[in-house]
């Protein structure tokens, strides 16, 4: 372990964009710790960076963020890490009507999309939102910003993962924390998402999609999220350009009306 240089935690990290993104730091010399279900997928990425990036620790830790009580003894495990970013990645989508969806699949999702992404946020923020240079990076999705067809339950999900975000980058502000809390919302983006989301065994986004992005292009938008100052980083789902811009959602910081602060 290399305790001398912080950690960039990655959730999700055994594909997709987590997979990529934990590839992109580490070709920035960020010692990486991955997060996921598939330890096989992650001893698979160890490897691979130990080959390109041998001065840069990875760090694999396998955890089912579907299960709350896991959320938090994976943060507690990392206690002994100095940590400088915090990605929460992990995530899947549910493709039907909410008359239809299967509620015991949908019970899952919201564990991991938004309790977890919940629990290790607040956990991070408790810990370091006063320590200058760190950051806590959510992945949110186009979805989060505008309601999809036959996907509203996912999308209500991200709703809650770009407003808790947008939310907390005010509230860090307004205390003058030195932690910025920042947004990713991609489109459509060529990962295990299709497949999952729709509960198919092959998913062809040649097919599905006029335009999309590869993971290692998301990570690359990531990276340009974490180089600025602002807030929200989001892909346009129809033109596919990238903007990065101020919170979306308005704040009502300076209202009369808002409850007086409880001492």
């Amino acid at each position: 372990m290399n305790n001398t240089k912080p950690y960039t935690v990655i959730t999700g990290a055994s594909s997709g964009i987590g997979y990529a993104a934990a590839e992109a730091f580490a070709r920035r010399a960020k010692n990486v710790i991955v997060v996921a279900r598939r330890q096989d997928r992650l001893e698979e990425l160890k490897q691979k960076m130990g080959e390109r990036y041998p001065a840069v620790d990875v760090v694999v830790k396998v955890c089912d963020l579907s299960i709350p009580a896991n959320a938090h003894q994976l943060y507690q495990e990392l206690k002994e890490y100095p940590l400088e970013t915090w990605i929460n990645n992990a995530g899947f989508g549910n493709y039907d009507s909410v008359a239809r969806q299967d509620l015991s699949r949908i019970e899952t999702m919201l564990h991991v999309n938004v309790t977890a992404l919940t629990i290790l946020s607040s956990l991070y923020v408790r810990d370091y939102k006063d320590v200058p240079g760190t950051q806590l990076i959510n992945i949110s999705s186009r979805g989060g910003y505008c309601i999809v067809p036959n996907a509203i339950t996912y999308c209500a999900a991200k709703f809650y993962v770009s407003a808790f975000t947008e939310g907390l980058a005010h509230e860090l502000k307004a205390q003058q924390a030195e932690l910025k809390a920042k947004v990713l919302a991609p489109a459509a983006t060529q990962t295990e998402f299709g497949k999952i989301a729709n509960g198919v065994a092959k998913y062809d986004y040649d097919k599905s999609f006029g335009r999309y992005h590869t993971s290692e292009q998301m990570a690359d938008l990531l990276l340009a999220l974490y180089d600025s100052n602002q807030t929200v980083g989001a892909v346009d789902d129809e033109t596919f350009a990238f903007t990065l811009r101020a919170p979306v959602f308005g704040y009502a910081g300076g209202s009369l009306h808002n409850q007086k602060a409880v001492k």
